[in-house]
């Protein structure tokens, strides 16, 4: 399947991805902080890089969802109304749960503020 293989590539992209800020990290850790400016500018970097990873690790786990779902033909199908997720929705976001429709209607719930914690992970 077309969409395993985008899946795969992008999963990979990640990885190397974390990986080089990972070791951006870490590089920039050898240097001891003069002042309390490089001490928080330090601390400003490690959140950013912190932030990122937990974003990635989350694409991750979408990404290893979505290709799960393709071994168990389940793929391509919303999570929430059962029907068909449109083609174009899988060439823009190949690791979608929801149909658009699905999707926007999670997110307005979202937005009011219900608790819907089911959803939290909802693809955007």
């Amino acid at each position: 399947m077309a969409y395993k293989k985008v899946l795969e590539k992008k999963a990979e992209e990640v990885r190397r991805s974390m990986s080089a800020q990972k070791a951006a990290q870490l590089v920039s850790r050898l240097d001891v902080p003069s002042d309390e400016g490089d001490l928080s500018q330090q601390h400003h970097e490690e959140w950013i890089f912190l932030n990122r990873n937990t974003i990635d690790m989350k694409l991750l786990r979408e990404i290893s969802d979505a290709l799960r779902r393709i071994e168990h033909d389940t793929y391509g199908i919303c999570l929430e109304c059962e029907e068909p997720i449109s083609a174009k929705r899988l060439d823009a976001v190949p690791w979608a749960k929801y149909c658009v429709t699905c999707q926007e209607a999670i997110a307005a719930r979202i937005a009011l503020g219900e608790n819907v914690e089911e959803y939290e992970e909802a693809d955007r």
